[in-house]
């Protein structure tokens, strides 16, 4: 599911909401029928979220780091390296898995961030604008890997300012506008939607 608005409408905080980093007034969040506040360690278990920039630990190689991250969820090693080795080559990133991370470009610290994320199969995955400073070739990797693990069962959920990028990668779109949920449905119905995006971005809508 895409979740659109312009910078400023609530979008990273709603997805930290729905993380649990940050409490609600009123309402409830559920992944699977289990309240996101009242049992936040197993829900995290089943997510795995990447910022819209990256805090990485520096001082360790990228491939510390995505066994450090699949230490924490318990992936067994035989299916993290088959992972790694996937998902590296996918975004290409295997040959600096073992450079240390501060020597990586931002784009590279966000590729091995993605590659961590998918690398536990979270069964639901939140990304925080996550094309921004992506090169082509990469967001065509990005949008190919959220596809792949929709088919298996599990569900993304990604902010973006940019309608375009929404159309091309999810068959749902919720919209958000100083905070209140404007629309939600499928990407198709919504968008086609008369006045749709002139309610979003208002008088910068062309």
């Amino acid at each position: 599911m895409g979740f659109i608005g312009k910078n400023g409408a609530g979008k990273t905080t709603t997805l930290k909401a729905c993380l649990g980093i940050i409490g609600i007034d009123e309402g409830e969040i559920l992944l699977d029928g289990t309240s996101v506040l009242k049992e936040p360690m197993a829900c995290k278990r089943k997510m795995a979220y990447v910022p819209d920039n990256p805090q990485l630990d520096e001082y360790m190689t990228g491939l510390q780091y995505l066994n450090f991250i699949c230490d924490i969820y318990e992936v067994p090693s035989k299916m993290r390296k088959q992972n790694f080795e996937k998902l590296a080559s996918a975004f290409q990133m295997g040959p600096h898995l073992n450079n240390l991370i501060s020597s990586y470009s931002h784009g590279m610290k966000q590729k091995l961030a993605l590659i961590a994320a998918f690398s536990h199969t979270p069964k639901l995955l939140i990304l925080d604008e996550p094309f921004v400073g992506l090169d082509p070739e990469a967001f065509v990797i990005l949008k190919e890997q959220m596809k792949e693990l929709c088919a298996s069962g599990n569900s993304v959920l990604f902010s973006s300012h940019i309608l375009d990028v929404v159309e091309k990668v999810c068959n749902k779109v919720s919209v958000i506008k100083h905070g209140q949920l404007l629309y939600s449905g499928r990407t198709t119905e919504i968008v086609g939607t008369k006045g749709f995006g002139r309610s979003i971005y208002g008088d910068e809508w062309r």
